[in-house]
């Protein structure tokens, strides 16, 4: 860590130095701020100690400029001949910390450690929510989806609740955040709930949260996600899938903006805004009796259709470029491209699997493709119209399941085999299996690698 002192008094500066480099850091002095002006970029320092007043220049000039700038650096500021009003000034300005001369060695070194500890923090934090929001991103220009942004952007500005729906894969959740992004809740908690992934008896000590005691294994209270999110926004994803009896809670807490603990009767007030999302038909659900009527109505007050792939054909190749970086990146791989063959190729499939198909796709194709340059004949084994057609027939056959397995288990090895050049070495490493015990395996299914190729 490197620390800058600035002081007139070159003692002073001397023994600092001495104290810090004590402490193994690594330090520089001088006497002026018009020189630090050079270190700042040479030296490039973590931390500074500033005097308030030098000979013919005043330290908290220097303070406010640099901050004025943008020099994200911690400032510690020592005087031996200020007061109140030059410390308070100080810290206006942005000071971490202000020491008065004679300088207590054991406060200096706490403070500097302080100071580091947390700039550290809030850089990891900002580095966090920089990482939060890339994961956020939603990548296109097709119009469908600038349509269905323009339509959150409408309603990031008000506190009405939207039910977002769309096929598996398009990014319901991508847009849930945008919208709260995009609101005056941004700097509050963006929780998210997944009915679906939950235990249907604990999706209510979940959402509601639970007292000390209200069952088995409850050996302390627990705030729930609604409350959580409270001030911010709530997703609540595969909502279709809720049991009747939490939505009649979720229901009051739309209604009411309150809620109850599991086991308690006690009432709470909570301001969250509630997004719900789901690929199911709910209109059908409520037909059946198995989605409440009242609940429904409640949520969709505006509806977002999340656009299928297939209606961003334009959005593919830059979703490609997006996530060959990606990987790239993520596994250590060199870069890849795709030819425009392949890429007119992938822009004819209609992608069931929406987004989460495609990104699956690059990130398989990173993995088995030694290329650098994907071609089209590169995709076909992995994706093609005709291989899909293939395997919906292989799976609605109705076959004892002993003998389906065996059929899976041949049609799995052999296709592997092949995507790896028959080779079985490299083919068990990429499932994980040891050679001899793949050498088994396909022995055992009469599959002869020397007679596939």
């Amino acid at each position: 860590m490197k620390i800058l002192i600035i002081d007139d008094e070159k003692n002073i500066c001397i023994s600092l130095k001495n104290i810090l480099d004590d402490e193994g850091y690594t330090t520089q002095w001088i006497n002026s701020c018009k020189e630090a002006y050079r270190l700042l970029d040479d030296f490039e320092p973590e931390l500074i100690i500033l005097d308030v007043k030098l000979k013919d220049e005043n330290g908290l000039d220097f303070l406010e400029d640099i901050k004025n700038k943008k020099f994200d650096i911690p400032v510690i500021m020592i005087s031996g001949h200020s007061g109140i009003r030059e410390a308070v000034q100080a810290m206006k300005v942005g000071a971490f910390d202000f020491l008065e001369k004679p300088l207590n060695l054991t406060r200096v070194k706490l403070t500097v450690l302080n100071a580091l500890d947390f700039y550290k923090l809030r850089n990891d934090y900002r580095r966090l929510k920089t990482d939060f929001a890339e994961h956020y991103k939603i990548i296109g220009k097709s119009d469908a989806l600038l349509s269905t942004l323009e339509l959150i952007k409408k309603l990031a500005k008000t506190n009405s609740r939207v039910l977002i729906r769309g096929e598996s894969g398009t990014g319901k959740e991508l847009f849930a955040y945008a919208l709260h992004h995009m609101s005056i809740r941004k700097e509050q908690p963006f929780i998210k709930f997944n009915s679906a992934a939950i235990p249907s008896e604990l999706v209510e000590s979940e959402l509601f949260g639970y007292e000390k005691g209200a069952f088995t294994g409850a050996i302390k209270s627990k705030k729930g996600k609604i409350e959580l999110a409270d001030g911010g926004t709530l997703f609540l994803d595969e909502i279709g899938d809720m049991s009747l009896s939490a939505q009649a809670k979720i229901l009051r807490v739309l209604q009411e903006g309150e809620l109850q603990r599991v086991g308690s009767n006690n009432t709470i007030k909570v301001d969250t805004r509630i997004i719900a999302a789901t690929h199911k038909n709910l209109e059908e659900m409520v037909s059946n009796g198995n989605f409440r009527e009242d609940l429904f109505y409640r949520l969709n007050v505006v509806p977002v259709i999340c656009p299928p792939l297939r209606e961003r054909k334009d959005d593919i190749p830059i979703l490609i470029e997006y996530f060959t970086q990606k990987f790239s990146s993520e596994l250590n791989i060199k870069l890849k491209s795709f030819s425009t063959e392949a890429l007119e190729y992938l822009q004819q499939w209609d992608f069931p699997g929406n987004i989460r198909e495609l990104k699956n796709l690059i990130e398989r194709l990173y993995i088995l493709i030694d290329s650098e340059l994907i071609d089209k004949n590169d995709l076909i084994p992995h994706h093609s119209i005709e291989k899909r057609e293939i395997d919906d027939d292989f799976w609605i056959e109705t076959k004892l399941f002993n003998d389906k397995k065996l059929d899976f288990e041949t049609k799995y090895l052999s296709t592997q085999l092949k995507l790896n050049d028959y080779c079985i070495s490299k083919t068990a490493n990429l499932l994980g299996l040891q050679q001899s015990n793949l050498s088994r395996k396909l022995k055992e299914l009469n599959i002869n690698p020397k007679e596939e190729k």
